[in-house]
C-alpha cells in the first residue's frame, strides 16, 4: 500500500514578507548540489571560465546561437543535442522550460546575486531563442519589432493594440 504524501507546509516568512522572498532565503541557505565528476570534467573541457565584463557581448551573439539551435532541430542528434532534444519533445516542454529557466532568473533577481542573475539571464535568452526556433521567429523579425517601437511610450504601444487581442486574453488587467 503507497503511504500518502506529505503535506508542504508553507515557507515561514516574516511578517509582511512576500512569500517570494521567503523562498529566495530558504533558497540561498540551501546548501549547492554537488556536480558528479563527469560533469565537471565536461565543464572544465567545454567552458571557459567566467568572467562578468571581461568581453562586451554584441547582440549578433544571438542571431548566431538561434542559426547553431536551427542547425540542431534541422540536423542534430536528440541524443548529442541538448537543443535537437528539446526541440524533438514539442512546443509545450520548450515553452515549460523557457518559463522554468524565467523563475529561476527572478529568484536570483530576489536574492542580489549579480553573477547569478548573469547566467540565469544567458539561460533564458538561450531557451527564448529555442523557443524561436521552434516557432519559426527569425531574430531579425524581434528585432524589426523592436526597433518600430523604440521611442514610442509602452503606454502608447499598448493603446494601439488592437481590442479583440484583449478580448482574447480574458482579463481586465490589460488597457
Amino acid at each position: 500500500m503507497a503511504k500518502p504524501a506529505k503535506k508542504k507546509h508553507a515557507l515561514p516568512a516574516a511578517k509582511g514578507e512576500p512569500r517570494a522572498v521567503a523562498l529566495a532565503r530558504s533558497i540561498e541557505a540551501a546548501k549547492p548540489a554537488k556536480l558528479p565528476k563527469s560533469v565537471k570534467r565536461v565543464e572544465k573541457r567545454l567552458l571557459s571560465p567566467f568572467e562578468p565584463g571581461a568581453q562586451a557581448a554584441e547582440a549578433a551573439v544571438l542571431d548566431r546561437l538561434w542559426g547553431v539551435i536551427e542547425q540542431r532541430r534541422i540536423s542534430g542528434s536528440a541524443a548529442t543535442s541538448h537543443s535537437a532534444r528539446l526541440l524533438a519533445r514539442g512546443t509545450p516542454k520548450v515553452a515549460q522550460k523557457l518559463g522554468e529557466e524565467a523563475v529561476e532568473l527572478v529568484i536570483e533577481a530576489m536574492i542580489g546575486d549579480r553573477n547569478a542573475i548573469i547566467a540565469e539571464s544567458a539561460d533564458v535568452l538561450y531557451h527564448l531563442l529555442v523557443l524561436w526556433v521552434d516557432a519559426q521567429v527569425k531574430p531579425g523579425e524581434v528585432w524589426n519589432e523592436l526597433r518600430r517601437r523604440e521611442g514610442i511610450s509602452g503606454i502608447a504601444e499598448k493603446a494601439s493594440r488592437p481590442k479583440a487581442i484583449i478580448r482574447m486574453a480574458r482579463t481586465t488587467k490589460l488597457p
